[in-house]
């Protein structure tokens, strides 16, 4: 039998780092590194405001050609808890009240 702590990761968490506001470093316990597929990025800045500018008003322009699409999955708020320890599913949970 397979413990759950030694099951394939089915989806990755992306960390992006932007700013210093809450300080120059992080405290990351290797666990997390070990119990998850994780990818860390940053950026070197903010783009100028006309590469923002078109690459926002392509992102709309997918979106509301109904090409840009999010797996979500609707889940009362009231089963918050029971949904945080579900199996991954690939699909983004939006709690609904």
């Amino acid at each position: 039998m397979t413990r759950k702590e030694f099951v394939v990761v089915g989806s990755e968490t992306r960390l992006v780092q932007v700013g210093e506001s809450a300080g120059p470093t992080i405290s990351l316990p290797a666990t997390v590194l070990r119990s998850s597929a994780l990818a860390i990025l940053g950026t070197a800045g903010i783009p100028p405001r006309d590469v923002l500018v078109d690459a926002l008003q392509k992102v709309l322009a997918h979106a509301a050609s109904g090409d840009l699409s999010i797996d979500t999955q609707d889940v009362p708020l009231a089963d918050v808890e029971k949904a945080w320890q579900r199996e991954p599913q690939g699909r983004r949970l939006v709690f609904i009240p």
